[in-house]
């Protein structure tokens, strides 16, 4: 594998990943299992392994495969499942996208970009859902104040206070900036810098991007290299399945990340995997170039956790609420809940053309919580890590012989805790508080006691209790 380095940062040659590609071949059932035995001793995978995993066709040694992910899911994560919600506070954008209803030369979409008032009313509404953490996204606007507006919107959500309840942790994913503004960027406090290369097939690359900014391949691809050198040491990766063949752009992707762990001794703190989806005034998104079946989809989902088990996986909700239930077993550490893709949407509770795409699961934050306890998994708010400073390197120094659970499950009950007080509906409380219950006496000794004197602060009144 060639990982070219510059003084700007990562590029990638495609030659070698076509290589791997091309000997791919109905892959031998013992090599395949010794592959699974060794994503099991939680160390993942090398880029070499991925590719007969990819060709796993088999229905008995495809099970394998998930019931292997399943396992690494579970040992690093336990039942433990973050939620979020995305805050869009414009869709104003100078790039000609073709797939995304934010491009620039669509006349369907009515552009918006959203005052701090109406800013800080879409935080009220998040907040009073049981919101903790959002994700602030922005259309690519490269207008010559967009870094300050995009810094005081930071402000304005983290200023708001509704009740007993505030915004945490701002994550944001914004167009690329320069080392100097993504050092002011940090200085607004966030907590991840979120980025989706879409593409890294070049050509493909080329023919979707039609003007802007991010016509440039390389500009792109290289911004995590900018945000690393500038002190983010949280950062997500992603890519937009559906515009390239799939295996190619899993490959590409691990090739990214080993190259920054490789430069910065650390890799993306979470990877997304968005599917291509129907959006207004993008006729290519209703007829992807390379479409990924539902099948391909749940093995994406599985090989990523097999190959970076400490790595959050993002799942939105593009996806319909049947499919990402079977991704939560998969490897799925991360949902967004309750989700308007607008800016404004949550007040007016808009569905309409200005969305950036279309949604495939509409349910309330609250409905969402009901229904995944119902599986067995216990949501968390928690933002504990951010604030106490286990962010990039030193959180995976805890992640990887599992100590993080320590913190995380203690932080995910208490969240939870605060929740079901405060915003769950009488159905959810319930089953809730039962949830709760058997996912403390689950834990390890130390992290049950820590959880249950914070669990007993939250019934007590206290709000915030996190270690």
């Amino acid at each position: 594998m060639t990982i070219v380095q510059s003084s700007a940062g990562f590029d990638l040659h495609e030659a070698p990943l076509w290589e791997y590609l091309a000997t791919t071949s109905e892959p031998d059932s013992h090599h395949v299992r010794a592959l699974l035995d060794k994503a099991r001793d939680l160390g993942g995978l090398d880029l070499e392994d991925l590719v007969p995993l990819m060709a796993v066709e088999d229905p008995e040694l495809l099970a394998e495969l998930f019931a292997t992910a399943r396992f690494v899911k579970e040992s690093i994560y336990g039942r433990r499942l973050v939620l979020f919600a995305p805050l869009y506070v414009s869709n104003r954008c100078s790039n000609e996208c073709s797939y995304c209803a934010f491009r620039a030369r669509n006349q369907e979409v009515v552009r918006r970009a959203l005052s701090q008032e109406e800013i800080a009313e879409e935080t009220r509404i998040l907040i009073r859902d049981g919101h903790k953490r959002v994700l602030l996204v922005a259309g690519e606007s490269h207008a010559r104040d967009s870094l300050d507006y995009i810094l005081e919107s930071i402000a304005t959500v983290y200023g708001v206070k509704e009740g007993p309840g505030e915004i945490r942790r701002v994550n944001v994913n914004i167009a690329p900036l320069t080392t100097e503004d993504f050092r002011r960027l940090k200085g607004a406090g966030i907590g991840t810098y979120q980025i989706f290369q879409e593409t890294y097939h070049h050509d493909t690359y080329a023919q979707v991007h039609l003007g802007g900014r991010k016509t440039d391949y390389r500009w792109r691809v290289q911004a995590i290299d900018r945000a690393m050198t500038a002190g983010l040491d949280d950062c997500g990766l992603g890519v937009l399945f559906g515009l390239a063949d799939w295996r190619f752009e899993l490959l590409a992707l691990m090739t990214h990340i080993r190259h920054l762990e490789t430069t910065f001794g650390v890799g993306p703190h979470t990877i997304s995997v968005p599917r291509l989806e129907p959006a207004t005034g993008a006729p290519l998104a209703q007829q992807p170039p390379a479409p990924v079946d539902d099948r391909s989809f749940l093995k994406i989902v599985a090989l990523l956790r097999l190959a970076v088990p400490y790595t959050g996986l993002i799942m939105s909700t593009r996806e319909t609420a049947a499919l990402r239930r079977e991704t939560l077993a998969l490897g799925v550490s991360q949902i967004s809940a309750g989700s308007r893709t607008n800016p404004g949407g949550y007040t007016a509770d808009r569905r309409d053309d200005m969305s950036q795409f279309s949604l495939g699961d509409h349910r309330s934050l609250d409905e969402v919580i009901q229904d995944i306890t119902r599986l067995g998994y216990v949501p968390s708010f928690c933002t504990g890590c951010y604030r106490l400073g286990r962010t990039g390197a030193d959180f995976m120094d805890l992640a990887r012989p599992g100590d993080i659970k320590d913190h995380c499950d203690p932080n995910a009950a208490s969240t939870f805790q605060e929740y079901l007080m405060d915003y769950a509906t009488p159905a959810t409380r319930a089953q809730g508080e039962q949830a709760l219950d058997g996912f403390i006496a689950g834990m390890g000794d130390s992290a049950a006691r820590y959880a249950r004197t914070m669990v007993a602060k939250v019934r007590q009144g206290r709000r915030d209790v996190y270690r």
